[in-house]
């Protein structure tokens, strides 16, 4: 049975923990659906992790939809999330929903876009109009430039309860979905309790509804792992027995463990 936007809210009510991994092909599509993650997740990632880039700022949003409609081709089950890439929505909140329109063609289920309470009525203008929106909050992949490097984001009082703000403001907007990225354990948990919709982590702790990884991280492929993923390819005979590791890992809350989280 296919998973729906529904199907999360329900699972995080009930408090099945939700997988979720990036995915930017057809074959890989079909490994992760096979293997149980719930939400596959057209990453802007590719940027480096496909193209060789060192950040996710120069892709464009034909790569995006080109990619989306690999991953969707090999997609049966499991839900999917494409990102908004960087210049594609941040100029106006029409200018968002022509990029998302050509993303839900497609196959994407919901487009992803970052940012706090600058992206509150752009969220609303897409979801008003037949767009599921997931937000992105914490460490902002697409403004690394402004925030001087890939970093831990709300360790201070101020820039915490700024995040829980954005949260809820983002949730009441419309957002159907919330990522955290590296931001501290007691922040996200305390983000997952004041919201009614699940969030996601990465680098977030385990108190979220669910977890995301990029794929090439999990698998150990990428050079520069960050603290908070985990190759669970190592010591398993294949991509798919390492995928069902990592479903089982999230569902059970034993990932993420102490040593990659903030």
């Amino acid at each position: 049975m296919a998973i729906t936007l529904s199907t999360l809210k329900a699972m995080r009510d009930r408090a099945e923990k939700i997988a979720v991994l990036t995915c930017y092909d057809a074959s890989f599509a079909r490994v992760l659906d096979a293997a149980g993650v719930d939400v596959l997740l057209v990453g802007d990632s590719l940027g480096m992790v496909i193209q060789g880039h060192t950040s996710t700022l120069p892709v464009k949003l034909a790569e995006m939809v080109y990619h989306t409609r690999c991953v969707a081709a090999g997609t049966e089950r499991a839900f999917l999330v494409a990102d908004l890439p960087f210049g594609s929505y941040q100029p106006s909140p029409e200018r968002a929903f022509s990029a998302a329109a050509r993303l839900m063609a497609a196959g994407a289920h919901m487009v992803k876009l970052e940012g706090g309470a600058i992206m509150v009525d752009t969220v609303a203008f897409l979801t008003q109009r037949g767009i599921p929106v997931c937000a992105h909050l914490g460490l902002l992949p697409q403004s690394v430039n402004q925030l001087g490097g890939y970093r831990v984001q709300g360790r201070e009082d101020a820039a915490a309860t700024q995040l829980v703000a954005d949260a809820r403001a983002l949730e009441v907007a419309g957002a159907g979905l919330i990522v955290l990225e590296m931001v501290p354990a007691t922040l996200a948990q305390a983000v997952t309790e004041a919201l009614t919709i699940p969030t996601i982590g990465i680098g977030a702790g385990v108190n979220c509804s669910g977890q995301v990884l990029v794929l090439y991280d999990m698998l150990g492929l990428y050079p520069r792992a960050p603290k908070f993923s985990k190759n669970f390819l190592e010591g398993r005979n294949g991509i798919e027995a390492a995928t069902r590791a990592y479903v089982a890992a999230v569902k059970d809350g034993s990932f993420p463990a102490a040593d990659h989280t903030f």
